[in-house]
């Protein structure tokens, strides 16, 4: 990961951004530089993957232009070349050079264009004004704010813009900013035209797309490691990378020492693909010790993504700390494209359809968020497999009908897929879902329930959760997690829409927890 920032006006404190700057130089521990454009400051904080001499530093310049981008671009070579056929030279193998180039032949084009992971800041030499983009799903982090003088930041995360701006909100995915407009380039969760393929068809494409969204990710200057829980989604990006890999790849799987469902299931995977393994342990006394810090890290108050946010923040920690490991794979995102266990309770394929599209243009505030902030506290970057574009748009476009669980198996089609191919074991591929935030140990989210539960009286509680109105408390957990987000971000809740929970609005959803052991269907997830 990398951090970027920028001011983008006239008038602006240098001390004052580079102070909400270095909140996060542990997202680019490598090397730091702001620059005054004429017109406003740019700040760059450095976690070299791609091209790891000091010439890929940011930002970059052309003819008086600057752009900053924590991102990946891939495929960029073809488009190098391309340019470099037009004429334009680049000092270094950085993949995001090639962005001021694209930017000067294409404009905001350039921006669809894209096969990326990425959030930039462009400032425009010929025009005097900024440019900001993020891609669709919103996998590489960027917040905004105006300050009191009508003037627009940005930067990588919202504990940057603390005290320079009044409102901070997410910058939208698949959206770029310019002449004071935020554009819509692409919302990869609308369908234009639904795909009608046949099952066997589309669990062919679903497997390729998905081959090639690991391998893609395989690309790096960096050494790269790979988060293994032991469920479907992240054995499935693991078994992919271990066959595309020369050596084993090296995988980590977390868990509570007396419970953990995962590290039993991350082993026989492990194994099963012949991977370098290590387990790591957490304990109920680091988990409370931890539970403050996780929330100003995290930037949120909702009651999914802390507790999911609990092993992974402490797994990325041990990697950071006894590997030299820059790169982490990881399988968010297959859920809200394939399915939770509480959409096996949809009405309808056209309710399924539309609770997906909801997830996908929400997920930048939840479990994306998680992966992004978990893994770059810890000075490493995410690459999401099943946030690939052509994977995302492809499976959002199949019938729904298709989708729904007819099959007595969540995600069928996903599993499926890979049926026949000795990519996993039966076990694994056919292993009901548990949630990560139970898989770790379902002690550890009772461990956290009972923290809260000691920190309120009924009538502590009742009086408390009136002072919100905005995603109302609604349990002392949420009551908790609520006035720690307010300690670090006071009054800036609205940058998180509402809590992440089932459709309420379906039978059999109605619940007061979010972890899917409270829904009728948990079934043997938890064994």
């Amino acid at each position: 990961m990398c951090s970027i920032m920028g001011y983008c006006g006239s008038g602006a404190t240098f001390d004052s951004f580079k102070k909400g700057f270095d909140r996060t130089v542990s997202r680019g521990p490598d090397d730091s530089r702001i620059i005054d454009t004429g017109k406003g400051l740019l700040g760059f904080h450095r976690l070299a993957i791609m091209g790891l001499t000091p010439s890929g530093m940011q930002p970059f310049e052309l003819d008086g232009s600057y752009v900053i981008c924590n991102g990946e671009l891939y495929g960029f070579e073809k488009q190098k070349k391309e340019l470099i056929d037009k004429g334009y030279t680049f000092k270094s193998e950085s993949d995001c050079e090639i962005l001021l180039p694209l930017y000067r032949e294409y404009g905001t084009d350039m921006f669809a264009m894209l096969d990326a992971e990425f959030a930039c800041i462009i400032y425009d030499g010929k025009t005097g004004e900024y440019i900001a983009a993020r891609d669709p799903i919103g996998i590489r982090p960027l917040y905004y704010g105006y300050d009191g003088n009508g003037v627009i930041l940005f930067a990588s995360e919202a504990k940057n813009l603390i005290g320079l701006t009044d409102k901070i909100m997410p910058f939208p995915p698949g959206y770029y900013y310019k002449d004071g407009k935020f554009i819509c380039y692409c919302d990869i969760a609308e369908v234009d035209t639904v795909c009608h393929d046949d099952l066997e068809t589309a669990c062919t494409n679903i497997r390729e797309k998905l081959v090639a969204g690991v391998e893609k990710r395989l690309v790096a200057d960096a050494r790269v490691g790979f988060l293994l829980s032991g469920g479907l989604d992240s054995s499935l990006v693991c078994a992919i990378a271990a066959r595309k890999s020369k050596t084993p790849i090296k995988t980590f799987a977390i868990g509570m020492s007396e419970d953990a469902i995962d590290l039993k299931y991350a082993k026989q995977v492990a194994d099963y693909i012949g991977s370098d393994h290590t387990e790591i342990y957490m304990t109920p006394d680091e988990i409370i010790a931890t539970l403050d810090g996780l929330i100003y890290m995290l930037g949120t108050f909702d009651i999914t993504t802390i507790r999911a946010s609990m092993g992974m923040y402490l797994i990325c920690k041990a990697i950071h700390e006894q590997t030299d490991i820059r790169v982490l794979l990881t399988g968010e995102i297959s859920d809200e494209l394939f399915g939770y266990k509480y959409t096996d309770f949809a009405p309808s394929a056209e309710a399924f359809q539309k609770e997906a599209q909801k997830r996908i243009r929400e997920l930048h505030m939840y479990d994306v968020l998680r992966a992004d902030r978990c893994i770059s506290v810890n000075s490493l970057e995410a690459r999401v497999p099943f946030g690939d574009l052509d994977f995302v748009k492809y499976v959002m476009a199949l019938d729904p009908k298709m989708k729904l669980n007819k099959y007595g198996k969540g995600k069928y089609l996903l599993r499926h897929a890979f049926e026949g191919g000795g990519y996993l074991p039966d076990e694994i591929l056919w292993r009901e879902k548990a949630a990560f935030s139970d898989a770790v140990g379902h002690s550890m989210v009772d461990y956290l329930k009972e923290y809260a539960e000691q920190q309120y009286s009924d009538e502590e509680f009742e009086t408390a959760r009136k002072k919100y109105t905005h995603a109302k408390p609604f349990t002392k957990e949420s009551l908790l997690y609520r006035e720690i987000f307010e300690k670090y971000y006071p009054g800036q809740a609205e940058m998180i829409v509402d809590f992440w929970m089932p459709n309420k609005s379906w039978e059999g959803c109605d619940v007061n927890d979010p972890s899917a052991r409270v829904l009728s269907n948990y079934g043997d997830s938890g064994k």
